[in-house]
């Protein structure tokens, strides 16, 4: 059975893929922006739940005050690329719930009511918006380089707040001159699933 995707859209938003290590100057809109998260915030998550927040970091003061909490392989990459997005899970999205789920509003004191709960919940999810958020920037043509080598609770501390959990900093824009390494392999299906 084949896809339903046509394969060109295959192509850009997996097969050939890769984290962008490199840029062009053009900018990324705030129009660009808008139309990615209008795309991306109907992935699927748990009770509906949207804990991904996202910090565009677009001044160089702000620039500045990032770069030096990043490892040191991904500091000139990010002071060079066009948008910077610090991708954050809210520990406290269980207060939008009523919002988001009309028809069960109490699931926020259901399930939610201790902090532990939602911490727990806000990490996979927003994990699972933050992976949307890089397909959608792949979906408007754009490279995305996410990175996790930083010093985390450093972003939290310059960026974010006591509620947020940073996960990730993404690097966005129109790919550079050499800006892929090479395809890394991967697992094939019998590698990876197992019928019971």
């Amino acid at each position: 059975m084949s896809l339903v995707l046509d394969p060109a859209a295959q192509d850009l938003l997996f097969r050939e893929a890769r984290t962008a290590n490199t840029f062009t100057d053009e900018p990324v809109t705030e129009e660009q922006v808008r139309a990615i998260y209008d795309l991306v915030k109907y992935g699927p998550t748990a009770f509906n739940q949207t804990p991904l927040r996202i910090t565009l970091v677009r001044s160089a003061e702000a620039r500045e005050r990032l770069v030096k909490h990043l490892a040191e392989g991904n500091q000139a990459k990010t002071a060079a690329a066009p948008l910077v997005a610090i991708l954050s899970a809210d520990n406290e999205f269980h207060e939008e719930l009523p919002q988001l789920l009309p028809h069960f509003p109490q699931a926020k004191d259901v399930f939610f009511a201790e902090r532990p709960v939602r911490e727990s919940a806000a990490a996979l999810n927003a994990a699972l918006q933050a992976a949307y958020f890089i397909i959608g920037v792949r979906a408007a043509g754009l490279a995305a380089g996410p990175m996790t080598g930083l010093d985390f609770e450093g972003v939290r501390k310059e960026f974010l707040d006591g509620d947020h959990t940073p996960l990730m900093v993404v690097n966005i824009g129109r790919p550079g001159e050499d800006a892929w390494f090479p395809r890394n392999p991967r697992l094939s299906y019998d590698e990876v699933v197992t019928t019971v």
